[in-house]
């Protein structure tokens, strides 16, 4: 069955996303016109070249690289037509990728150098997203595109940023996150931006297990009442050789938690060796609530095609393994119930009902 799945099949059968950064994701040649409208320098001024580069930085295995790689593109993301441009691109890109539902993220205080406010920020990031749905189904390609804020955890704002979230929670904005540096940075250290969302029956994930391990997961589980884990991958430091599960990683699998896991992602900051070596194989087989995610498409060098191509060449899965990781994040969106339902029915199970015929 694997031997007849083709990558341009992937391609078309629908997709479910839950962690892809806006920052992360932009085309080579929007950042080259970008960067020459601020009078931004770059490593290169060909698109082809400046992929190339940014791929490179990020496989350095230098985390020093790996930062520079998003000094160059939030520098590009300073306007209210740049935010724009890249979030109706992000929207298309992900859209001909064969994505139905997508929720990308970004940090709102990343983006005012040329003085913009948090609120137009966000206005103009919707806007865009709007733009891109709208241009998609005039392709004949269906989209659905939910906003996260994040704030950075290195900084003071989690509570503006959270405030900021449900105030636009009406028109895109469907949950927050925090994201950054892990160790030294744990999530209780925005715990009041944490209760006010519950106060506000609002979505809510947290980057945690990516890099700190286990006890970042229980502070943003036990502490903070993430609904999602991002990353979570060190999960698996709670499971014995023999797939006994400690007690947290019981808890997670009980509870449903979901992981947002991005493979090719984890390999490129050490979280992982390898796509072979990935946990997501073990946390499927063991049935915890697994996704597949790219986290950064540009820095990566990939899409949800690819990472669904590397799962299918590495672990040998076929269309009903795509399915469930699909239906899992489908399951695990923060928009509402009905509309969940109405797209893993009427969207995602019947195309995979064709493949699998």
């Amino acid at each position: 069955m694997v031997a007849t799945i083709r990558y341009e099949d992937i391609v078309k059968v629908p997709k479910a996303l839950l962690h892809d950064h806006l920052d992360g994701g932009l085309r080579p040649a929007t950042i080259v016109d970008l960067a020459a409208e601020v009078g931004h320098e770059l490593p290169a001024t060909n698109p082809d070249a400046l992929g190339r580069w940014f791929a490179d930085a990020a496989d350095s295995g230098s985390l020093e690289r790996y930062l520079e790689t998003f000094a160059h593109t939030v520098a590009v993301m300073q306007t209210a037509p740049a935010l724009r441009r890249v979030a109706r691109e992000c929207a298309l890109d992900l859209a001909a990728d064969g994505v139905v539902y997508a929720e990308v993220r970004f940090a709102p205080e990343q983006h005012l150098e040329q003085d913009l406010s948090l609120d137009e920020v966000v206005e103009a990031v919707l806007a865009g997203f709007a733009e891109g749905t709208a241009q998609a189904v005039e392709a004949g390609l269906s989209i659905r595109v939910g906003t996260l804020l994040t704030a950075m955890r290195h900084a003071a704002r989690s509570q503006e940023i959270a405030e900021l979230a449900v105030r636009h929670r009406d028109a895109g904005v469907v949950g927050f996150d925090i994201a950054g540096a892990e160790a030294g940075f744990p999530p209780t250290r925005h715990l009041d931006a944490f209760e006010y969302l519950q106060r506000e029956n609002f979505h809510f994930t947290i980057h945690a297990g990516e890099a700190f391990g286990l006890p970042s997961i229980w502070q943003a589980i036990q502490w903070c009442g993430a609904d999602r884990l991002g990353h979570g991958v060190r999960i698996v430091d709670d499971i014995a050789p023999d797939g006994t599960l400690g007690r947290l990683a019981a808890y997670v699998r009980d509870k449903r938690i979901p992981l947002e896991l991005c493979p090719s992602s984890n390999v490129q900051t050490g979280a992982v060796a390898s796509i072979a070596d990935h946990p997501i194989g073990l946390l499927r087989d063991l049935r915890f609530r697994a996704t597949v995610n790219t986290d950064n498409r540009l820095m990566s060098g990939t899409s949800m095609s690819r990472e669904m191509s590397l799962l299918v060449e590495t672990f040998g899965y076929g269309w009903k393994e795509l399915q469930w990781f699909t239906i899992n994040a489908m399951k695990s969106a923060f928009i509402p119930f009905d509309e969940r339902l109405r797209i893993i029915d009427e969207v995602i199970k019947p195309a995979y009902a064709k493949l699998m015929a």
